[in-house]
């Protein structure tokens, strides 16, 4: 079998399947596990998908930069927001992650609901320059593609504070891997924050669930729950609500 059509086998098996189990492949196509495994090596080094211990998994889409962000999916991250915002009561402290689903949040927030408000996104904070509630801007070295803080000024900061909710910020979702993105010093932010939240949810667009990106912020276990659109299949869902996870819909 030629290389390129091993690769679409294995492109066309983890879209049906959702994952490639190296030895089972090559014993299936009668090849080495050395030949699907040199497959894989040269398919995640083209973006096409992750490897993991033992085979594969899909890998997240690709983002593009933070303003091309804020026109895909507008009305889902809209309802994904709004949904959210029914978690939020007066007085707690909450944390707001960077990204435009967050920043939806943000907008979503009643202008007179009194809560105290952390973030290390400019992006989040300048949404809610006209509400009531407090902002507390968090601040280090900033990350331009996500628009937000990151480095040891902002792991100190964040250590010395306790959250009752943090909404994170995920370019993946897996219910082995658990919440990932694609950037080292982003995901110690980020698991920096959960860890000093009594809850942590993430607001998720369906394309994101059941792939990985490189940098593991949380088990799944580690989250409270998902907010994500309507339309996502049960089977899809099963996994997380089987972790023990909310799943709530708008």
């Amino acid at each position: 079998m030629l290389t390129s059509h091993r690769h679409a086998l294995i492109l066309d098996r983890l879209r049906r399947d959702g994952q490639i189990v190296a030895t089972a492949l090559a014993g299936e196509l009668g090849l080495s596990e050395d030949t699907i495994r040199r497959d894989l090596r040269e398919l995640a080094g083209n973006g096409k998908l992750q490897r993991v211990h033992g085979g594969a998994l899909p890998v997240a889409p690709p983002l593009p930069d933070l303003r091309a962000r804020t026109q895909i999916a507008k009305a889902t991250k809209q309802a994904l927001a709004l949904r959210a915002v029914e978690r939020i009561a007066a007085g707690q402290f909450v944390f707001l992650d960077g990204g435009t689903t967050n920043e939806a949040l943000a907008r979503a927030l009643p202008r007179d609901l009194r809560i105290t408000v952390a973030t290390h996104s400019p992006t989040i904070a300048a949404a809610l320059a006209g509400h009531d509630a407090d902002v507390i801007m968090i601040g280090g070295r900033l990350y331009k593609h996500s628009m937000v803080a990151t480095g040891s000024a902002a792991l100190a900061a964040i250590e010395t504070m306790r959250f009752d909710l943090f909404f994170l910020g995920a370019t993946a979702i897996h219910p082995t891997h658990g919440a990932t993105t694609g950037d080292f010093e982003e995901a110690a932010i980020k698991r920096a924050i959960a860890l000093q939240s009594a809850e942590t949810f993430i607001l998720a667009a369906g394309d994101k669930l059941g792939t990985v990106s490189p940098h593991r912020i949380l088990p799944i276990a580690d989250l409270t729950g998902l907010v994500v659109p309507m339309d996502i299949e049960d089977t899809t869902l099963s996994p997380y609500r089987e972790a023990g996870l909310e799943i709530l819909h708008p």
